[in-house]
C-alpha cells in the first residue's frame, strides 16, 4: 500500500487553494429599510439608488425589494439593515441579513 492517503499538503498545493478561495468574487453587499416583517424569518428589505437617464442626465430614483433571510427574527419595519448575497434558501431569498445598522424609533 502506498502512503499517499495519510500524506499531507504541500505548500504549493494550500498555496492553489487559496488561489481557488480568492477568484470566488465578492458577494453583494447593499444597505436598506425593512418594509415588512411579517413573515416567518424573513424580512422585505426595499433598496434605493439613484442613476443618471441616459439621454436626460436627470438623477432617476429606482428601488428594489429583496426577501431577505432573518434568522432570528430581530428586525422590525423602519430598522435600516445590511444585506448580503448568499445562495439560494428557497424560491424568492438569495439575500441574508448581515446586520442591523441602525433600529426604527
Amino acid at each position: 500500500m502506498t502512503d499517499t492517503a495519510t500524506a499531507t499538503k504541500t505548500p504549493a498545493q494550500t498555496a492553489t487553494t487559496a488561489e481557488a478561495d480568492e477568484t470566488r468574487g465578492q458577494r453583494k453587499v447593499r444597505l436598506g429599510t425593512v418594509i415588512a416583517d411579517k413573515m416567518n424569518k424573513t424580512i422585505i428589505v426595499q433598496v434605493g439608488t439613484s442613476k443618471a437617464h441616459r439621454l436626460y442626465r436627470k438623477t432617476v430614483q429606482r428601488r428594489t425589494k429583496y426577501k431577505v433571510h432573518d434568522e432570528k427574527n430581530e428586525c422590525g419595519v423602519g430598522d435600516l439593515v445590511r444585506i448580503t448575497e448568499t445562495r439560494p434558501i428557497s424560491k424568492e431569498k438569495r439575500w441574508r441579513l448581515l446586520e442591523i445598522v441602525e433600529k426604527a424609533k
